[in-house]
C-alpha cells in the first residue's frame, strides 16, 4: 500500500515512508498484532463471554424462580395462618364449653368432695415444690462442680503447668463461692 501511495503522491509517499520508518512502523508486524488480536478476541467472545453470559442467564432464571417460590410461600403462609386462626377459634370455643361444663360439675359436687379436692391439690402442689426444690438443688450441685472443673481445667491451661490436687480444690471451691454469691 505504501509503494501505491508513493507512486500517487510522488513527495508524499516518500514523506509517509519515511516517517513510518522514523517512528519503526512495520507493517507485517502491524498485520501480525492485528491478526493476534482478532483470534484473541475470538477466543474470549468463545470461551469467556459466552460462559459468562450463560451463567448470568442462570442466576437470573433462579433469581426469578426464587422470586416465584417466595410469594408460592407467602401465599402458602396467609393459607397456614387462616387455619390456625380457625383451629384457635374452635378451641377457644370447645374450652369455653368444656370450662362451663366443668363448672356446672363442680357446682353439682358436695363440699366433702371439693375440700377433698382441695387437699389433695395442695398436697400435689407441696409436692411439687419440692421435688423442684431438689432438681434446682441438684442442678446447682452439678453446676457449681462442673464449674469448679471448668476454672480448674482453664486455670490449667492459662498458666501452662499442671495444678496439684490442692490447687484444684482450691479454685473448685473459689468457683462455688462465687456462684452461691
Amino acid at each position: 500500500m505504501l509503494p501505491l501511495l508513493a507512486e500517487a503522491g510522488g513527495g508524499l509517499g516518500q514523506s509517509i515512508r519515511e516517517t513510518g520508518e522514523a517512528f519503526g512502523f512495520n507493517w507485517p508486524l502491524l498485520l501480525s498484532n492485528i491478526v493476534s488480536f482478532l483470534i484473541v478476541c475470538g477466543l474470549l467472545h468463545r470461551f469467556a463471554y459466552k460462559p459468562i453470559l450463560k451463567v448470568l442467564e442462570q442466576r437470573r432464571q433462579r433469581i426469578a424462580e426464587s422470586l416465584e417460590n417466595a410469594e408460592r410461600i407467602k401465599v402458602d403462609l396467609a393459607q397456614a395462618e387462616k387455619k390456625r386462626s380457625e383451629i384457635l377459634s374452635r378451641a377457644n370455643d370447645e374450652a369455653q364449653k368444656m370450662i362451663t361444663e366443668a363448672r356446672a360439675s363442680a357446682n353439682a359436687l358436695a363440699q366433702t368432695r371439693e375440700q377433698a379436692a382441695i387437699a389433695e391439690a395442695e398436697r400435689i402442689v407441696l409436692q411439687a415444690r419440692e421435688a423442684t426444690k431438689l432438681e434446682h438443688d441438684r442442678m446447682l450441685s452439678e453446676l457449681r462442680k462442673e464449674v469448679g472443673r471448668l476454672v480448674v481445667d482453664t486455670t490449667g491451661k492459662v498458666t501452662g503447668k499442671v495444678l496439684t490436687v490442692e490447687d484444684q480444690k482450691r479454685l473448685s471451691e473459689e468457683a462455688a463461692r462465687e456462684i452461691a454469691a
